[in-house]
C-alpha cells in the first residue's frame, strides 16, 4: 500500500535541531529507501518552512508509524503532528494507472 505522510512542523523548535540531525535524518532515509519512495520538506508560499511529506510503501499504516518513529527526526520535537493517510494513485507522467472502478 501506498501512504503520503504529513509533518507539522513545530514552530517553537529551532533550525539547529534541524541541522545536527540532518545527517543522521537523510542516512535513516537512504537505508530505508525500499519504504520511503520519496521524502522533501514542505514551504508555504513565501518560503517558510512548514514540514515535510514522504511517500512510503507499507504493509498497513501501523508499518509506515514504525518508520516514522525510527526516524532520528522524530524523538527532537521538530515534529508537531504527523498524519498518514492511505494513497490510491490513478494518474502519474500524463497517464491513467488504473482504470475506473
Amino acid at each position: 500500500m501506498l501512504f503520503a505522510v504529513l509533518f507539522e512542523d513545530n514552530p517553537g523548535a529551532g533550525a539547529d535541531i534541524r541541522a545536527r540531525h540532518m545527517p543522521d535524518h537523510l542516512a535513516f532515509l537512504q537505508r530505508n529507501n525500499s519504504e520511503i519512495r520519496a521524502a522533501g520538506p514542505l514551504t508555504t508560499g513565501d518560503g517558510a518552512g512548514a514540514g515535510g511529506m514522504w511517500l512510503v510503501e507499507a504493509a498497513d499504516e501501523t508499518a509506515a508509524r514504525k518508520l516514522v518513529e525510527e526516524d532520528p527526526l522524530w524523538p527532537t520535537g521538530l515534529r508537531k503532528s504527523v498524519k498518514i493517510l492511505c494513497w490510491n494513485q490513478v494518474f502519474a507522467d500524463g497517464e491513467r494507472l488504473i482504470s475506473p472502478q
